[in-house]
C-alpha cells in the first residue's frame, strides 16, 4: 500500500479485470440502483450481467459482505445497510476496511464507489486512509515501480450528476491531506523530529506560496512561551512554534487552528512504562492533521484569514528536563506548577491558543491534539472528543463528523465544577488533575481554555483525537476531513460548502437530522 499513487477521476475508463482488477463498493441498495450499462465496461467479458445480478442477490451484509465476481480480479462489496445516529451515513470506517481487505492485487487497479452525492467527500477520505505512504520495509525501498489505483464515483439517489473536474480536484487534495497527515504520524522520531516537522511545514508553505513564521529554541524562552520551551528544552532538537498564515483580501473573520506537535512523548521525568511508551511517535497527530487540512483547504480557496499554528516539541529526559514541582510561566502570563511532566500537551497548546488570540487576533480558535488516553474511554476509538464554549459549534462538530467520516462527540463543558481539579497552593494552577476519576478529558481541555479565559468572547473548540489518530499500528490521517468539512462554509469550493454544517445554504439542524436519519435507514 505504501507505493501507491491514488488518482480520483470523473471517469476511470473501461478495462477488463484481467488487465485492471476492480473493486465495486457501496451499500447493497445503492449497488442495485446502478444499471449494467454503467458498470459492464469494467467487468466484461469475464463477468456477465447474470453473474453480476447473482452476486448482488448473494450479498448479505452483517455488517459488511463481499463476493468475488471473477477469480481474485473482480470483487463487489457491500457496506452496512443501516447505521446509528452517531455514525456517518457514508459508513466511512467500513469503506476503509473493505478497501484494505477486498481490493484485488496488481500494479494498476480500480475502485468504483457507488454512493449518494452527500457521501462522496467522506468516502473519498476513507479510501485515502487505506493507502498509507510511510514504510521502511526493505522490499518496499527496492521497489521503484509505483502502483496506481484509480477511483471513480457512480452517484445514485436524488442528485445523480456526475462529478465535475473541480469536485474531483477537491477530492484529490483532501486525500493528499489525509495521506500527508498519516505519513507524518507514522514516521518515527529518529526521522520525524522537530526539525524535520519544520521541514514539512516549510514544504507546505512553499507549495502554497506562504513563508512560515518560526520561533524556536531559546527565542521561545525569551518571548515568554514557557509551556512549549519547558516541555521541549531537554531534547536534542529544540522546540518550536511555527505559523502558516493565509490572509486573503476581503476576509471577514480570522480563524486559527492550533496543533499539538509532540514528536515523541517519553512522559518526561514522569516517565511512561515499557508498554505505554511505544506508539508515542503519534503524539504529533493534531499538528499533522492541521498541516494536511491547511494545505488542502488553501488549495481549494479560502475566503477568510486562516492561521495554522504548530506547537512542536519532544518531551524528552535529560539534565535540564522539567521536574515535577517546577513552576513555569506560560505565554498567557499565568503560572503553572508541574505535578506531572506527562501532562505536557496542554502546556504547549495553552501557549498556542493564547498566541492565536493575542498575536493573530483570532475570532475562532480550534485546537486539535492527541491529548489524553482517557479520550478513548470517553468517546472511543472512532469518535474524537469535542469541547467548546459555544453550543452551536458543538452541534456543528458532530454534524461535520458525520458528513466527513471523522466522527466527533461532545465532552462535558463545565469549568465551574471541574477546573478546581487544578488548584495549586504555589501557582495559578497545576498542570494535572487531583482526581483522575473526574472527567479527565474534559479537565485537560479546560486547562487549555483557562489560558484564553473562560470569559473569552470568541469561539474556542478543543478536539481530542488520541484514539482515532490510529487504527492498530497505522495512522489514519484523522482530523483532516473533519477540519475541511467544519470550516467548509468559508471555502471557494462548492463541495466543501455542501458538507459544511455552518454553510448559509444548508438546512436547519432539524432538517439535516431528518435527512441524515432517512439516509441511515433508521426510523
Amino acid at each position: 500500500m505504501a507505493n501507491v499513487v491514488l488518482e480520483f477521476k470523473a471517469n476511470a475508463g473501461d478495462s477488463e479485470p484481467q488487465n485492471r482488477p476492480v473493486l465495486i463498493l457501496g451499500q447493497q441498495s445503492n449497488l442495485q440502483l446502478i444499471t449494467w450499462s454503467q458498470i459492464k465496461g469494467k467487468l466484461e467479458p469475464v463477468v456477465t450481467k447474470e453473474v453480476w445480478q447473482a452476486a448482488l442477490s448473494a450479498l448479505n451484509p452483517n455488517p459488511t459482505d463481499s463476493c468475488p465476481l471473477y477469480l481474485n480480479q473482480a470483487v463487489v462489496a457491500a457496506l452496512p445497510s443501516r447505521v446509528s445516529r452517531h455514525n456517518s451515513p457514508s459508513s466511512a470506517h467500513f469503506v476503509s476496511r473493505l478497501v484494505r481487505s477486498c481490493l484485488p492485487g496488481g500494479n494498476t487497479r480500480c475502485i468504483v464507489m457507488v454512493c449518494e452525492r452527500p457521501d462522496v467527500f467522506a468516502s473519498s477520505c476513507a479510501i485515502a486512509r487505506a493507502f498509507p505512504i510511510f514504510s521502511r520495509r526493505s522490499t518496499s525501498s527496492r521497489r521503484a515501480e509505483k502502483k496506481h489505483v484509480s477511483v471513480e464515483f457512480l452517484i445514485v439517489g436524488q442528485d445523480k450528476t456526475p462529478l465535475d473536474s473541480a469536485e474531483v480536484e477537491c477530492l484529490s487534495h483532501a486525500a493528499d491531506g489525509v495521506r500527508l497527515a498519516a505519513r507524518i504520524v507514522d514516521t518515527p522520531c529518529n526521522e520525524m523530529n522537530t526539525d524535520t516537522f519544520l521541514d514539512e511545514v516549510q514544504a507546505v508553505g512553499r507549495d502554497l506560496g506562504i513563508t512560515p513564521l518560526i520561533i524556536r529554541g531559546e527565542e521561545l524562552k525569551q518571548k515568554g512561551f514557557g509551556g512549549i520551551y519547558g516541555v521541549g528544552k531537554a531534547a536534542e532538537h529544540p522546540p518550536a512554534l511555527a505559523v502558516l498564515s493565509h490572509t486573503p483580501d476581503g476576509a471577514t473573520q480570522t480563524i486559527a487552528w492550533v496543533g499539538k506537535g509532540i514528536v515523541y512523548d517519553t512522559g518526561g521525568l514522569s516517565i511512561k512504562g515499557k508498554t505505554t511508551m511505544p506508539g508515542m511517535k503519534r503524539d504529533c497527530g493534531g499538528a499533522a492533521a492541521i498541516l494536511g487540512a491547511f494545505k488542502a483547504t488553501i488549495k481549494q480557496g479560502f475566503k477568510d484569514n486562516l492561521h495554522a499554528v504548530f506547537c512542536l516539541a519532544e518531551n524528552s529526559v535529560g539534565p535540564i528536563a522539567t521536574r515535577p514541582d517546577d513552576i513555569h510561566t506560560l505565554y498567557s502570563g499565568k503560572t503553572v506548577e508541574i505535578n506531572n511532566t506527562d501532562a505536557e500537551g496542554r502546556l504547549v497548546l495553552a501557549d498556542g491558543v493564547v498566541y492565536a488570540s493575542k498575536d493573530l487576533s483570532a475570532d475562532i480558535i480550534l485546537d486539535m491534539a492527541t491529548l489524553t488516553g482517557a479520550q478513548g474511554i470517553s468517546t472511543g476509538k472512532y469518535h474524537a472528543a469535542v469541547m467548546t464554549n459555544n453550543e452551536v459549534w458543538e452541534a456543528a462538530c458532530m454534524r461535520a463528523g458525520r458528513s466527513s467520516g471523522d466522527l466527533a462527540h461532545p465532552l462535558v463543558y463545565c469549568p465551574e465544577l471541574h477546573f478546581s481539579e487544578f488548584t495549586s497552593a504555589m501557582a495559578d494552577m497545576k498542570n494535572s488533575v487531583a482526581d483522575r476519576e473526574n472527567a479527565q478529558s474534559s479537565c485537560a481541555g479546560l486547562f487549555i481554555g483557562s489560558h484564553l479565559g473562560f470569559d473569552w468572547p470568541g469561539v474556542w473548540v478543543h478536539v481530542d483525537i488520541a484514539s482515532p489518530v490510529h487504527a492498530g499500528e497505522r495512522a489514519t490521517g484523522f482530523g483532516v476531513a473533519l477540519l475541511m468539512a467544519l470550516f467548509g462554509q468559508a471555502s471557494d469550493d462548492s463541495m466543501l460548502n455542501k458538507v459544511s454544517p455552518l454553510g448559509a445554504t444548508n438546512n436547519t439542524t432539524e432538517e439535516q437530522e431528518e435527512r441524515d436519519c432517512k439516509r441511515r435507514r433508521l426510523v
